[in-house]
């Protein structure tokens, strides 16, 4: 048979050597990922037969252009195999002569997930893991499972198993960095290796890190791919390509705009004296975010209180009935009159108001003894509450107690739609990001609404108008 030459750095190695059954690959730029993940698909389909590797990439586009074409695609690596009849390259479909096959996928949409529903995937590759929500994940490792495979005996206990790749950012920083615990608060050590629980799948976890310097054969390649990663422009950018920084997100919609060290603070009792309201972002299945704010006599917005409805996993709700949340409102609101705290202008999606044949979901939380108006929501107000927010970041007029640790955890890693920019990617986790527009925003005005009626202990005198002004009235 002809030989194929494939060397493996160092730490490239490691990944056929770990016994960690579900592996990410990665951090910085130019670290070798995509490389090894082919050069590992390779290796094991030659050495296990019958084995099954699927490789996503979250687009045709990149999948085309990363690992069939070029001077290190599959194409190039297998060509003395494909001309000797060892490998048939079939559309996206490479066969093996032992019965081994690598599929090429890729899965853009939620919905293509259900295409692989009756695979048997032994190796899973997901290349740029952060480009992939959660859900197409979470749906792609349950298809990863092994029967009638006769492993060679130093590969028993390896297989099935996972290994992905990727730089920080995108889509999937937030639920990636979790589930791998990495960064500076992180969980778990790089290289530490441990076992998931049932509910994460199971399997045998790890973060090996890359660094360009990890990858001696770029840096000879191309000397100067260092300084171009430099050139990023955004500091944030900078350290996630070049340091691997998880704790950097590149990309995001507030980049460049948020900052921890100016934005989140300490608590402090909120003077009775300032404004004081809350207001909410509806969720059964997926979250519901409930923030208190508060509006100081020099036009800062505090958002200092939080409720979120968070089912333990991301962008998970606690399916919750408005009942019990008005519940545990109150319980939480239960010495705030002593504070001489007056909550008036409560507000809340416009979505809650709707009737629909049945009671309204605003209606069953004024039952419970909290009242909310709805949120001015028509044309454009979306693009214009997100622009409030960069505006009120930009002036230091908008600051986080750190005990939020919902908001802390999901609005700074939120990117932007690629459809249109001026807006968050609602995909993501983005709940307390949508509060945080309410409650800034105006109220639209409905009189003659039924939850919206005037009464003696909901009136108020006065309304903020999302620009750090309160309007009273006579």
């Amino acid at each position: 048979m002809s030989a194929l030459d494939i060397d493996l750095h160092p730490k490239q190695g490691l990944l056929l050597k770990s016994i960690a059954t579900e592996i990410l690959f990665g951090g910085a730029a130019g670290g070798g990922k995509s490389f090894v993940m082919r050069a590992l698909a390779i290796i094991w389909c030659a050495m296990i037969p019958g084995l099954q590797v699927y490789l996503f990439r979250r687009t045709l586009d990149d999948l085309i252009k990363n690992h069939i074409e070029g001077s290190r695609g599959f194409r190039a690596m297998l060509a003395p195999w494909v001309l000797t009849g060892r490998v048939q390259i079939i559309d996206s479909e490479i066969r093996f002569w032992n019965g081994s096959k690598i599929y090429l996928c890729h899965c853009q949409h939620e919905k293509d997930r259900f295409k692989y529903l009756g695979a048997e995937i032994h190796v899973l590759l997901m290349d740029e893991l952060t480009t992939f929500t959660d859900t197409i994940y979470r749906f792609l490792r349950t298809r990863v499972r092994m029967t009638s495979v006769d492993l060679p005996a130093e590969y028993r206990g390896c297989f099935p198993r996972v290994l992905a790749g990727s730089n920080p950012g995108n889509v999937g920083h937030g639920w990636v960095k979790a589930a791998w615990g990495l960064g500076k608060d992180g969980a778990h050590e790089p290289m530490e290796i441990w076992r998931t629980p049932d509910e994460e799948g199971g399997m045998l976890r790890q973060y090996v890190p890359a660094l360009l310097e990890d990858n001696p054969t770029m840096a000879q390649d191309d000397p100067t791919y260092r300084a171009r990663l430099r050139g990023l422009g955004s500091a944030a950018v900078v350290r996630a390509f070049e340091k691997g920084d998880w704790d950097a997100v590149a990309g995001s919609f507030l980049e460049g705009v948020f900052d921890p060290d100016r934005h989140i603070v300490k608590p402090f009792v909120i003077p009775h004296t300032w404004k004081v309201w809350k207001a909410m972002d509806w969720g059964f299945a997926k979250p519901y975010s409930v923030g208190w704010w508060a509006l100081s006599n020099d036009g800062v917005f505090y958002r200092w209180r939080e409720l979120y409805g968070y089912g333990g996993k991301a962008n998970v709700g606690s399916r919750e009935e408005a009942a019990a949340v008005a519940r545990r409102i109150e319980e939480i609101e239960k010495h705030d009159q002593r504070m001489g705290y007056d909550y008036r202008q409560n507000i809340a999606d416009a979505a809650i108001f709707s009737e629909a044949g049945t009671e309204s979901i605003a209606r069953a939380f004024k039952k419970g003894g909290v009242v909310w108006r709805e949120s001015a929501k028509g044309r454009g107000s979306r693009i214009n509450g997100a622009q409030r927010i960069v505006d009120l970041l930009m002036a230091d007029r908008l600051k986080v107690f750190d005990s939020c640790r919902h908001w802390i955890r999901t609005v700074p890693l939120l990117m932007p739609d690629q459809n249109r920019l001026e807006d968050v990617d609602t995909s993501m986790e983005d709940h307390a990001w949508d509060e945080t527009m309410y409650a800034t925003g105006p109220i639209r005005r409905a009189p003659d609404a039924p939850d919206q009626q005037k009464s003696d202990d909901d009136a108020s005198d006065g309304e903020h108008d999302g620009h750090g002004n309160y309007r009273m009235r006579a």
